[in-house]
């Protein structure tokens, strides 16, 4: 692999990592502040009929707010883990590359 897709490669595997870790991060936020501030009973007048189990504890949220946190925490898992994949290709080739230039290396010393 050439010079130039490694680091295509790897600029690519960090815009997807970085975004994901984010999203990972912003989704726990989001989780720690509904265990604090949501009821721990149903609440059919705010229509807090959804239950979330958060650390051991059900809270209780609309279907709206169930659906936004449920989709960033799945969509954040799946940029991580495209990244983290894109992540482990990068590093193969550029061990591979090192590797081979290594080899090329000791070749084309002079026995002196």
């Amino acid at each position: 692999m050439k010079t130039a897709q490694l680091v295509l490669l790897r600029v690519l595997a960090l815009a997807f990592l970085l975004p994901g870790l984010a999203g990972l991060i912003i989704s726990a936020m989001v989780s720690t502040r509904y265990l604090e501030t949501m009821p721990r009973m149903p609440a059919p007048d705010d229509l807090r009929m959804t239950p979330r189990n958060i650390h051991g504890v059900v809270v209780y949220q609309t279907e709206e707010e169930d659906r936004r946190l449920t989709l960033l925490e799945y969509s954040s898992v799946g940029v991580f883990v495209v990244g983290l994949g894109m992540g482990l290709v990068y590093l193969e080739q550029w061990s591979s590359a090192r590797s081979r230039a290594a080899e090329e290396d000791d070749f084309s010393e002079d026995p002196a």
